[in-house]
């Protein structure tokens, strides 16, 4: 157990690896770039930087996040997360605050990042998901509840670029959302008011 130990205290004083993090700080914010911050995020973890290093960088992901997900919102596009690295994270960052929510116990904030997840991802699985997310919280889920009953991330592929996000449950997405119909239609009709202003 003490191999990682003596690499962990390695990387804190190895001149290349400590130069590469201020790149990444750099590019990140002349960026506005959301991966490269999961990048200096996993990093700074890496080398168990403070805690307050690790709070800005992760602050600085999901006020971007946020900001590009308004400009999304207000220019009606959506996140290709498949194909784009940087759409990707910024999904990824409000899924993230979404869970973060809804392990808070802050039902309404997470209900409709998951609705706005839903809408704007252009992945027809994933977008299932997210809506199963939505549903299962206004069905009124204890996250616990929902983490332990229905989530199945038993066979999850950590190669998948999509990993980060539950996509599995304990039965197929269809049935889940055919079960939750009342609440998805819910769901929908709060988006409306989203595809009405697209609209116009």
């Amino acid at each position: 157990m003490d191999m990682p130990e003596i690499h962990v205290e390695e990387l804190k004083k190895d001149p290349e690896f400590l130069e590469n993090i201020k790149r990444l700080e750099q590019e990140c914010k002349a960026e506005e770039s959301i991966a490269k911050g999961y990048q200096l995020l996993d990093a700074h973890l890496v080398i168990e930087s403070s805690e307050d290093e690790i709070n800005e960088v992760f602050t600085f992901i999901v006020n971007t996040a946020f900001d590009r997900l308004a400009e999304y919102l207000s220019t009606h596009k959506s996140f290709d997360v498949l194909n784009n690295e940087e759409e990707r994270a910024i999904a990824r960052a409000i899924y993230e605050h979404a869970i973060q929510r809804y392990s808070e116990n802050d039902k309404k904030a997470a209900k409709e990042m998951f609705l706005v997840l839903y809408h704007t991802i252009d992945h027809k699985e994933l977008a299932d998901a997210m809506m199963v997310h939505a549903a299962a919280v206004m069905a009124g889920n204890s996250f616990e509840n929902f983490i332990e009953e229905m989530v199945d991330v038993s066979d999850v592929d950590p190669n998948d670029p999509l990993a980060f996000f539950i996509q599995t449950f304990v039965q197929p997405t269809d049935i889940l959302l055919a079960m939750f119909a009342k609440y998805v239609e819910e769901g929908k009709q709060e988006l409306k008011v989203l595809e009405e202003s697209k609209e116009k």
